[in-house]
């Protein structure tokens, strides 16, 4: 996906191919859950959950995998073994099928949990 210009995460979702709208929107649906006290705001075409003004965790349809950004470099360095199996950038984590829903839950509640810096 062309990064969008959506104003706001639902109509992100709602230009989403069908294929891609119930994962992405799976994805959403845990970060409100996980995330609390977070903002959820459109950053560089892609749904965004900032603390304190701070992005921390994102999220995007790409053409050939969904990518979960993980900005935390504590949380990356606590969950190597677990991430080592998966297709990972520097702080991008790449689903090629659907997303392992256990391991990003357990991302997000790690995130809540402390205030590392941020890698990006």
């Amino acid at each position: 996906m062309v990064q969008s210009k959506a104003p706001d995460v639902a109509t992100y979702l709602a230009e989403l191919p069908e294929d891609r709208r119930e994962p992405l929107t799976r994805l959403r649906d845990l970060c409100r859950a996980e995330l609390p006290g977070f903002a959820e705001v459109m950053s560089y075409g892609m749904p965004t959950y900032e603390r304190d003004n701070t992005a921390e965790i994102a999220f995007a349809s790409q053409k050939h995998y969904i990518s979960f950004y993980l900005l935390r470099s504590d949380i990356r360095a606590a969950f190597a073994d677990r991430l080592a199996a998966h297709d990972m950038g520097k702080g991008c984590l790449r689903f090629r099928r659907e997303p392992d829903y256990d391991l990003v839950r357990d991302l997000l509640r790690a995130t809540v949990s402390g205030d590392g810096a941020v890698i990006c």
